[in-house]
């Protein structure tokens, strides 16, 4: 059993759909106004069926009041750094700190390529990613004296000035699996964002990758509670419970209730594209889903 007492967060996992265009929009506002604490999109720039997810954030970050967005992750291939920690950075602002940098390594590389992209290895998008997450944080560093200075074997930024600050500490979570991209979360990143629905062994390989990010805390002198876990999931609400996250809205809570106590899952993205489903999502399992996990903790 693995709780690391992180509070617990609830969010949706909209699809970024260009057509018909403000439907994504209209998601995201339901969300904000039933309660959840985050709006997440997904991130693919040479789909010409979706908007372009930071375009995207910024309109929704206009047309909402309270709730933290997010990329579910941004893709840094087609991103630079330095440009995405500006735009992350200027946002925050101008939404009153309410947003956090979702980021990954990449993955369709023709695809990516297609658009410009440069195409890398298994190991040459961890070590990007590395390089890209510490050129970011070095441009909101703006306390340190001196121009930023991260000379990588991929990005090399070498004089930019520092800034702007982001309106608060901005969390950066990393889309990863693999046990070199887990350890790399564990040493640079606050949180790991995966999808229940890609890992083969469902739930129980969140043990496996709870162990590799703590390997890489413990190796960068980080304790592994710095990092929260978070998850994409998928769901069905029924009369009758017939499987996870498939029944009444009570067992949806003891189902993500039982991933914060053994796993340490301390955020829930749905992915979701019914209103209904995001109302029920934020008016019945959240509540629930806090009370069982304070129960829990109360023991």
């Amino acid at each position: 059993m693995t709780d690391y007492g992180h509070d617990l967060l609830f969010g949706v996992f909209v699809t970024p759909a260009a057509e018909p265009v403000h439907r994504a929009v209209e998601l995201a506002m339901v969300a904000d106004r039933a309660g959840l604490d985050l709006v997440t999109f997904q991130d693919h720039p040479y789909l010409p069926t979706f908007h372009d997810t930071w375009t995207l954030l910024s309109y929704v970050a206009a047309r909402t009041e309270r709730v933290r967005l997010a990329g579910n992750v941004l893709n840094l291939p087609l991103r630079a750094p330095a440009v995405l920690a500006r735009s992350v950075a200027s946002l925050d602002r101008l939404s009153g700190g309410r947003i956090e940098l979702g980021i990954g390594a990449g993955g369709f590389w023709d695809a990516i390529e297609a658009m410009s992209g440069r195409r890398l290895s298994p190991g040459e998008s961890v070590a990007a990613l590395d390089e890209g997450i510490r050129i970011v944080r070095e441009v909101w560093a703006t306390e340190r004296s001196g121009p930023v200075r991260v000379e990588g074997d991929h990005y090399r930024v070498v004089g930019a000035k520092r800034g702007p600050a982001p309106a608060h500490d901005v969390a950066i979570w990393v889309g990863a699996y693999k046990p070199r991209m887990l350890r790399l979360v564990g040493r640079l990143a606050d949180g790991a964002l995966p999808s229940l629905g890609y890992l083969p062994g469902g739930a129980e390989d969140l043990a496996g990758l709870n162990t590799h990010i703590d390997e890489g805390a413990h190796a960068a002198g980080r304790a592994p509670t710095e990092i929260r876990r978070l998850l994409n999931v998928t769901g069905r609400f029924a009369a009758t419970g017939t499987a996870f996250l498939d029944g009444p809205a009570e067992q949806w809570a003891e189902d993500l209730a039982g991933l914060t106590v053994e796993y340490g899952v301390s955020a829930f993205v749905l992915a979701a594209d019914d209103p209904a489903t995001i109302e029920r999502f934020a008016a019945e399992v959240a509540p629930a889903t806090r009370e069982l996990v304070a129960a829990e903790r109360g023991r």
